[in-house]
């Protein structure tokens, strides 16, 4: 006979099958065994890797993880991490009975330098691999103590050599290209000067844009003398050349991922300065046009974007353009190299959207996402990092020609309505431009990334098999 099943019974089963009573579960708590001294050696290394790796340009968000790898990696866990614009902190609560205990360190502000960075990673990469604790902190003082790759000299040569990729993109004459050399090596020399002075750097991107536009200033007034070889020179070049240059070492893309990442309050930090270091570029050229027209070396106003030169100057000057932006940041020759072929895939999406009939800043976002996207999918297994290749990538099609266009118009108008919208046209333009650029390596890192893993995962999958 079988026995009736009473309704408690039946609601209690109906119940668990929907929610879990929290008493039916064993109590289980994992007995810490970590020494006190040992945690903060490990938190300390990890905060420090974190601190190094915020220094060199990496993302917040790559700081975060790295941080917390190191620190599980190491028995540590789990730990939280604080990132701001300038400082790092990280905390470790080991059980209820006992306080936390947090770190906190103040950052300098970001100096690009993809050799250190390539270093840190692979320190990181090594010690998720086993590398013992004490192993870690001698590599890292090691690391930390490495000089830039370049000497300053070498530098201030591929400032020049850059602005030289872009004279080659407009397809400028020798002259022009000639005198866009020396204006970039002159106002790099002046900004390191006023380094030596510590001397804030919004006064030194102002500074460099004034020397950039005294050269142009120049050459307009030899052509206006006649001088046989200053007649026909675009002294306009040379100013967009410079403006690439002042705009080409900041981080735009670690910007845009910061917001993205969810780290808005890192991201705000890096736009107001961007912001404030693009201000100090306007203010420079402002400064240097007006003293020109002052002083009778007037710039003529052009409504017209200047045209790109022939495929294959144009070609030439997207690769002088990546080595000269990845040795400016202290690159390797491997990262030198995937740098070049990042940047001519990225202008030939460009060129290709152009073709298609996208506008300017559309196709600016296309090459963006091209070089991102590519870059994130082989810059891990080729060991360099990815915002190195991407940044080199990028900067051929920073807007210096739209910006400089916008504010000689915006100067122009002297109460005209039509030339100020002219001129305030151009600068939306520019600015729709980074815009595009900034979202454009974003979107292609977070496309690129679970793609990158997957194959990953696929390969030691198969290595596995076999």
């Amino acid at each position: 006979m079988v026995p009736m099943t009473s309704p408690r019974d039946w609601r209690s089963r109906l119940a668990s099958a929907i929610r879990t009573d929290p008493a039916s579960r064993p109590m289980t708590e994992a007995m810490l065994t970590i020494d006190e001294i040992y945690a903060r050696k490990v938190i300390d290394l990890s905060m420090r890797i974190g601190e190094a790796l915020i220094a060199v340009g990496a993302s917040a968000n790559e700081v975060a993880l790295s941080t917390m790898r190191v620190a599980g990696a190491l028995g540590v866990r789990p730990v939280h991490v604080d990132i701001t614009y300038n400082s790092i902190g990280v905390s470790y609560h080991r059980d209820d009975t006992e306080l936390p205990f947090t770190l906190l360190r103040v950052v300098r502000a970001p100096v690009p330098d993809h050799s250190k960075l390539q270093q840190l990673q692979a320190l990181v990469a090594d010690i998720q691999a086993g590398l013992d604790l004490d192993e870690a902190r001698t590599r890292f003082h090691v690391i930390r103590r490495m000089p830039f790759r370049y000497r300053p000299a070498i530098i201030v040569m591929a400032q020049g050599l850059l602005v030289v990729g872009v004279c080659l993109l407009f397809g400028a004459s020798w002259v022009v290209t000639l005198v866009a050399f020396l204006a970039a090596t002159s106002a790099a020399m002046a900004q390191r000067g006023m380094s030596r002075l510590h001397m804030p750097f919004f006064f030194s991107q102002a500074v460099g844009a004034l020397v950039v536009t005294a050269f142009a200033a120049v050459t307009t007034w030899l052509g206006n003398l006649g001088v046989m070889f200053f007649v026909d020179a675009r002294p306009a070049i040379i100013v967009a050349a410079g403006i690439v240059l002042m705009l080409a070492g900041m981080s735009v893309v670690a910007a845009a991922q910061d917001a993205i990442d969810g780290f808005a309050l890192t991201a705000g930090g890096r736009i107001l300065d961007l912001a404030l270091l693009t201000l100090g570029v306007v203010i420079g050229i402002i400064g240097g046009v007006e003293l020109a027209r002052a002083l009778g070396f007037g710039f003529a106003l052009t409504n017209d974007p200047p045209g790109f030169g022939p495929l294959p100057m144009q070609a030439i000057g997207v690769v002088v353009i990546a080595v000269a932006v990845a040795v400016w940041n202290g690159a390797r020759t491997r990262t030198i190299l995937v740098s070049v072929v990042i940047a001519s895939i990225a202008w030939f999406g460009y060129s290709l959207a152009v073709a298609a009939g996208a506008g300017i800043p559309l196709a600016s976002g296309v090459g963006a996402l091209v070089a991102s996207f590519v870059g994130t999918l082989i810059a891990h297994r080729l060991h360099v990092p990815s915002i190195a290749v991407t940044t080199a990538a990028i900067v051929p099609m920073v807007p210096g020609s739209a910006v400089f266009r916008g504010l000689l118009g915006v100067m122009e108008a002297q109460g005209d309505p039509q030339l100020l919208m002219v001129g305030v046209a151009e600068l939306i333009v520019a600015g729709a431009i980074g815009i595009a650029l900034a979202s454009g390596a974003s979107l292609g890192l977070f496309l690129g990334a679970p793609l990158r893993d997957t194959l990953e995962s696929v390969v030691r999958r198969r290595g596995r098999i076999r």
